[in-house]
């Protein structure tokens, strides 16, 4: 069974896009969730946190949150899909 992916941000933040043409190139599907756009994908963010802040972006594997990862960090949980 493959975990989901799911990435967390928003169109203006470069970040998010930089996360976006790295899960692009590594041809997995991802789900890209605008954090601005659409309030529940703000409220599902939220509950990933104690503080309860938007901290984006932010990858989730599976059960697996990544805030913000380096490369390596990113490409360490994604080779476990594999």
């Amino acid at each position: 069974m493959t975990k989901e992916i799911k990435l967390y941000g928003t169109e203006r933040c470069h970040k998010s896009q930089y996360y976006k043409t790295f899960l692009d190139h590594q041809g997995l599907e991802y789900k890209f969730l605008d954090v601005e756009i659409n309030s529940n994908y703000a409220e599902e963010l939220r509950s990933l946190y104690e503080n309860r802040r938007l901290n984006f972006p932010t990858v989730t594997i599976g059960k697996k949150k990544l805030r913000n990862p380096s490369d390596n960090e990113l490409l360490k949980w994604l080779k476990k899909l594999r």
